[in-house]
């Protein structure tokens, strides 16, 4: 017999989709800074593929641990992160804009429906059948 699925909450679910697809863009922009040579002098530019290789994997693996509350903070911390990457290539600001607002709209929009959608199941368990 087959386990029953664990609930997974709304802002769970819409975050980690938006940090999964953030992921493979982000991997891209860490291309993009070594082929621009966007890092400063002192630093190889193959770092650019090293930090997009490591925030491709953060992204991952911050997706599969919404359930937890560190998770979320984890997900905050890595939207700065993905900001401060505009210093470098100013592009990354409209990458940071678009997904932060997603982010932020899964996190605060979702957490609110959620609240609304449990506040309605607790009703209708309230509720008698006629």
């Amino acid at each position: 017999m087959a386990r029953a699925r664990r609930y997974r909450t709304l802002p769970e679910k819409v975050g980690s989709v938006v940090l999964g697809f953030e992921a493979i863009v982000v991997f891209l922009a860490g291309l993009v800074i070594y082929g621009l040579g966007a890092l400063p002098a002192a630093v190889p530019s193959w770092w650019g593929i090293v930090a997009g290789s490591v925030m491709l994997v953060a992204l991952i693996v911050v997706s599969g641990a919404l359930r937890w509350t560190w998770g979320r903070v984890a997900g905050w911390i890595l939207q700065l992160v993905i900001a401060a990457g505009a210093l470098l290539v100013p592009a990354i600001l409209l990458v940071a804009v678009i997904f932060g607002g997603m982010w932020a709209y899964a996190m605060i929009g979702g957490a609110k429906i959620e609240r609304r959608v449990q506040q309605a199941r607790q009703a209708n368990a309230d509720t008698p059948d006629a």
